[in-house]
């Protein structure tokens, strides 16, 4: 993920809202208790997304991957009053730290946290999303893609994680794991479908915002 000089990492940080002490906190309790603590969305790329859910206020979000919880504490600031945050994970695990930040944040009761396989949670929602953050298993990228574009507004807004994947998606097709080869064709795919269209930002490790055409 180091794809910019740690320095100017953190000068970008010096001059990005900060990320608040309930926000903090949970960063520290994830390094220091979970493994893959790099999976956290962190202080810039958290305040990123917190900026889209505030530019696009959305009436529902949809997130697939909660992890410990950070970037859906960050996303749930720009709903709508009323509105409500579905937060999927497949890891049973985590969900006493998820549910113990969660339950401290002013916006827990917009939170729904749901266990379970995203593939089979997804058709069972009927609601409609203006903002869906994938960061999930790479494996099922396209996959989810094709279960949530319905279910997502016109002029909404779908953001995927992790497209650079540390760099390995430079690399030749025929060198690369199936996650690597899994993000590529989600990329390629989304540039080719005419019901969105796209930007990918060298954030962290890549985000790739989509908007919803039609």
């Amino acid at each position: 993920m180091d794809f910019i000089a740690k320095e100017i990492e953190a000068y970008a940080e010096e001059f990005t809202r900060e990320e608040g002490e309930l926000l903090s906190e949970l960063n520290r309790e994830t390094y220091a208790k979970v493994m893959t603590p790099r999976m956290l969305s962190g202080h810039l790329q958290g305040q990123v997304l917190r900026m889209f859910s505030q530019m696009i206020k959305p009436k529902n979000i949809l997130e697939i991957g909660t992890y410990t919880g950070y970037s859906a504490l960050c996303l749930a600031d720009g709903l709508q009053e009323g509105g409500k945050l579905i937060t999927i994970d497949v890891n049973e695990e985590l969900h006493d730290i998820i549910m113990k930040y969660f339950q401290r944040s002013d916006k827990v009761g917009s939170i729904d946290s749901r266990i379970g396989n995203a593939l089979d949670i997804i058709p069972t929602l009927d609601m409609e999303f203006g903002l869906v953050f994938i960061d999930a298993d790479k494996e099922n990228y396209p996959n989810y893609f094709d279960l949530v574009i319905d279910k997502v507004t016109v002029g909404g807004y779908i953001i995927a994680d992790n497209v650079l994947w540390s760099g390995k998606v430079l690399e030749d097709d025929s060198k690369l794991d199936k996650d690597t080869l899994a993000l590529k064709q989600y990329v390629r795919k989304l540039k080719e479908d005419p019901r969105v269209e796209t930007v990918l930002l060298p954030v962290r490790d890549g985000l790739l915002i989509a908007r919803k055409l039609a």
